[in-house]
């Protein structure tokens, strides 16, 4: 599923124009990076968690690569038993 997709899906879902359900969306995923990028959890009951790892520096036989920060999401029970 895609982005446009999913504006479809929760449109349709949440009787809301395409339009409403973008604006809806873009909302949720700017509040989630604000929050990682503060460093702050985002959990959602039932769905999952968000949160930040930290990645260490790694030197290669050519290249050096410098330690970051990667965005990651632990799967909540909810949403595991869903899928099973």
């Amino acid at each position: 599923m895609n982005k446009a997709e999913l504006i479809n899906a929760i449109a349709d879902h949440a009787d809301l124009s395409k339009a409403d359900a973008g604006r809806a969306l873009d909302a949720v995923t700017d509040q989630i990076k604000r929050a990682l990028k503060k460093g702050d959890d985002v959990s959602l009951v039932g769905f999952g968690t968000f949160v930040v790892r930290k990645r260490a520096a790694r030197t290669g036989a050519t290249i050096k690569i410098k330690a970051s920060k990667v965005p990651a999401f632990k799967a909540g029970k909810a949403l595991k038993d869903a899928l099973n």
